[in-house]
């Protein structure tokens, strides 16, 4: 299982979906760097584990909005404090935002800078 939740978007996923049921294209654009083709990839993984739900509305056009199932949002609870040391630390994005909006250290948009 670490292996799993350590794969690269795998965490970043998971803490953007930590804000709430989202789209594909709301966590296409809240997991920067992530092509469309990874995202889904990592979708269907994340919800055959049984960290993400997959919602489908069935409208015209189908809607699908993905949220964090109860496996998922303990996940969540043990990369908090992963997320928290990384503030500390300063790791790029993480130190940089407010330390309530769980910006995953390992997100593309995350530079190491050097620990204070």
């Amino acid at each position: 299982m670490a292996e799993f939740a350590g794969r690269k978007w795998n965490a970043a996923i998971l803490m953007s979906l930590h804000r709430g049921h989202q789209r594909f294209s709301e966590l296409r654009a809240n997991v920067d760097g992530i092509s469309d083709r990874l995202l889904s990839a990592r979708l269907q993984e994340l919800v055959r584990e049984g960290l993400v739900r997959k919602e489908v509305t069935p409208t015209y056009p189908v809607q699908v909005r993905y949220s964090l199932s109860d496996a998922g949002r303990e996940l969540i609870q043990v990369l908090h404090p992963l997320v928290s040391w990384a503030h500390r630390w300063g790791w790029g994005a993480a130190a940089a935002a407010p330390a309530g909006t769980l910006t995953p250290p390992w997100s593309s948009r995350a530079g190491r800078s050097s620990a204070p």
